[in-house]
Protein backbone atom coordinates (compact mmCIF):
# COMPACT_ATOMS: atom_id res chain seq x y z
CA UNK A 1 0.00 0.00 0.00
CA UNK A 2 1.63 3.51 -1.35
CA UNK A 3 1.71 6.29 1.21
CA UNK A 4 0.88 9.74 -0.39
CA UNK A 5 1.37 12.94 0.96
CA UNK A 6 -1.80 15.72 -0.04
CA UNK A 7 -1.77 19.30 1.17
CA UNK A 8 -5.48 20.39 2.42
CA UNK A 9 -6.16 23.78 1.24
CA UNK A 10 -8.81 23.68 3.77
CA UNK A 11 -8.72 22.17 7.69
CA UNK A 12 -12.13 20.65 8.25
CA UNK A 13 -12.99 19.92 12.49
CA UNK A 14 -13.01 16.31 11.19
CA UNK A 15 -9.60 16.35 9.62
CA UNK A 16 -7.96 18.07 12.38
CA UNK A 17 -9.17 15.32 14.51
CA UNK A 18 -7.81 12.53 12.20
CA UNK A 19 -4.57 14.35 11.92
CA UNK A 20 -3.80 14.98 15.60
CA UNK A 21 -5.22 10.84 16.18
CA UNK A 22 -2.17 9.35 16.33
CA UNK A 23 0.25 11.60 18.30
CA UNK A 24 -2.60 11.92 20.79
CA UNK A 25 -2.86 7.94 21.01
CA UNK A 26 1.06 8.20 21.92
CA UNK A 27 0.83 10.89 24.22
CA UNK A 28 -2.12 8.59 26.60
CA UNK A 29 0.31 5.58 26.32
CA UNK A 30 3.51 6.90 26.76
CA UNK A 31 2.53 10.44 28.54
CA UNK A 32 1.00 11.35 32.07
CA UNK A 33 -2.61 11.76 32.35
CA UNK A 34 -3.59 14.84 29.54
CA UNK A 35 -5.55 17.22 30.73
CA UNK A 36 -6.93 20.58 28.76
CA UNK A 37 -8.82 23.01 29.41
CA UNK A 38 -9.79 25.96 27.16
CA UNK A 39 -9.36 29.23 28.88
CA UNK A 40 -10.97 32.78 27.13
CA UNK A 41 -11.24 35.81 29.08
CA UNK A 42 -13.36 37.91 27.13
CA UNK A 43 -12.65 42.37 27.15
CA UNK A 44 -15.85 44.45 27.94
CA UNK A 45 -15.41 48.26 28.37
CA UNK A 46 -18.04 50.76 29.03
CA UNK A 47 -20.85 48.29 28.27
CA UNK A 48 -20.01 47.64 24.86
CA UNK A 49 -19.85 44.10 23.02
CA UNK A 50 -16.20 42.07 23.44
CA UNK A 51 -13.56 44.26 22.18
CA UNK A 52 -10.64 41.84 22.96
CA UNK A 53 -9.69 39.90 25.62
CA UNK A 54 -7.53 36.74 26.24
CA UNK A 55 -7.39 33.00 25.28
CA UNK A 56 -5.71 30.04 25.87
CA UNK A 57 -5.14 26.50 26.73
CA UNK A 58 -4.51 24.57 30.01
CA UNK A 59 -1.84 21.55 28.68
CA UNK A 60 -1.20 18.97 31.60
CA UNK A 61 -0.54 21.90 34.31
CA UNK A 62 0.55 24.55 32.11
CA UNK A 63 -1.12 27.21 30.89
CA UNK A 64 -0.07 28.67 27.41
CA UNK A 65 -1.81 32.23 26.48
CA UNK A 66 -1.70 32.10 22.57
CA UNK A 67 -3.42 35.80 21.97
CA UNK A 68 -3.47 38.73 24.72
CA UNK A 69 -5.27 41.83 22.53
CA UNK A 70 -6.19 45.01 24.14
CA UNK A 71 -7.51 47.85 21.65
CA UNK A 72 -5.23 50.45 21.20
CA UNK A 73 -7.10 53.11 23.04
CA UNK A 74 -6.80 50.99 26.57
CA UNK A 75 -3.05 50.24 25.93
CA UNK A 76 -1.12 51.32 29.27
CA UNK A 77 -4.40 51.76 31.54
CA UNK A 78 -3.48 48.76 32.89
CA UNK A 79 -6.36 46.48 31.05
CA UNK A 80 -3.42 43.99 29.42
CA UNK A 81 -1.78 43.19 33.17
CA UNK A 82 -5.41 42.78 34.54
CA UNK A 83 -6.09 40.63 31.81
CA UNK A 84 -2.71 38.80 32.61
CA UNK A 85 -3.24 38.49 36.11
CA UNK A 86 -6.64 37.24 36.19
CA UNK A 87 -5.40 34.59 33.51
CA UNK A 88 -3.12 33.33 36.15
CA UNK A 89 -5.58 33.18 38.72
CA UNK A 90 -7.09 30.52 36.91
CA UNK A 91 -4.35 28.77 35.74
CA UNK A 92 -3.65 28.59 39.51
CA UNK A 93 -7.19 27.24 40.75
CA UNK A 94 -6.83 24.76 38.19
CA UNK A 95 -3.58 23.50 39.63
CA UNK A 96 -1.20 25.12 36.95
CA UNK A 97 2.45 25.68 37.88
CA UNK A 98 3.29 28.49 35.06
CA UNK A 99 2.03 30.17 32.34
CA UNK A 100 4.04 30.32 28.89
CA UNK A 101 3.30 32.32 26.04
CA UNK A 102 5.31 33.56 22.62
CA UNK A 103 5.25 37.53 21.79
CA UNK A 104 7.51 39.10 18.34
CA UNK A 105 10.10 41.88 18.95
CA UNK A 106 7.47 44.12 17.58
CA UNK A 107 4.46 42.98 20.24
CA UNK A 108 5.01 42.76 24.21
CA UNK A 109 7.93 41.22 25.61
CA UNK A 110 8.82 44.11 27.74
CA UNK A 111 5.43 44.09 28.96
CA UNK A 112 5.90 40.38 29.85
CA UNK A 113 8.99 40.87 31.77
CA UNK A 114 7.20 43.60 33.56
CA UNK A 115 4.33 40.85 35.10
CA UNK A 116 7.94 38.50 35.69
CA UNK A 117 7.76 36.80 32.34
CA UNK A 118 11.16 35.33 31.05
CA UNK A 119 12.63 34.33 27.68
CA UNK A 120 12.94 30.67 27.25
CA UNK A 121 13.49 30.83 23.67
CA UNK A 122 13.64 32.66 20.45
CA UNK A 123 13.56 32.18 16.57
CA UNK A 124 15.84 34.99 15.21
CA UNK A 125 14.79 36.78 11.95
CA UNK A 126 11.21 35.26 12.74
CA UNK A 127 9.43 37.65 11.16
CA UNK A 128 12.39 38.68 9.26
CA UNK A 129 14.76 41.12 10.89
CA UNK A 130 12.84 40.67 14.01
CA UNK A 131 12.65 37.99 16.58
CA UNK A 132 10.10 35.66 17.99
CA UNK A 133 10.57 35.24 22.14
CA UNK A 134 9.17 31.93 23.92
CA UNK A 135 8.45 33.29 27.72
CA UNK A 136 7.41 31.62 31.03
CA UNK A 137 6.52 32.08 34.14
CA UNK A 138 6.51 29.69 37.38
CA UNK A 139 3.32 29.69 39.32
CA UNK A 140 3.36 29.62 43.25
CA UNK A 141 0.51 30.53 45.46
CA UNK A 142 0.93 34.15 45.69
CA UNK A 143 2.38 34.63 42.08
CA UNK A 144 -0.81 35.10 40.27
CA UNK A 145 -1.56 38.70 42.22
CA UNK A 146 1.98 39.75 42.78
Amino acid sequence: MATTLQRLESLTAEDGARIAAPLLEFNERAGPPMKTEPVAIALDHDGARVEGGLWGEIVYDWLHVEIVAVPDRLRGAGVGKGLMREAERIALAAGCRGVWLDTFSFQARHFYESLGYAVVGMIPDHPRNGCRYFMSKTLTGGSAGA
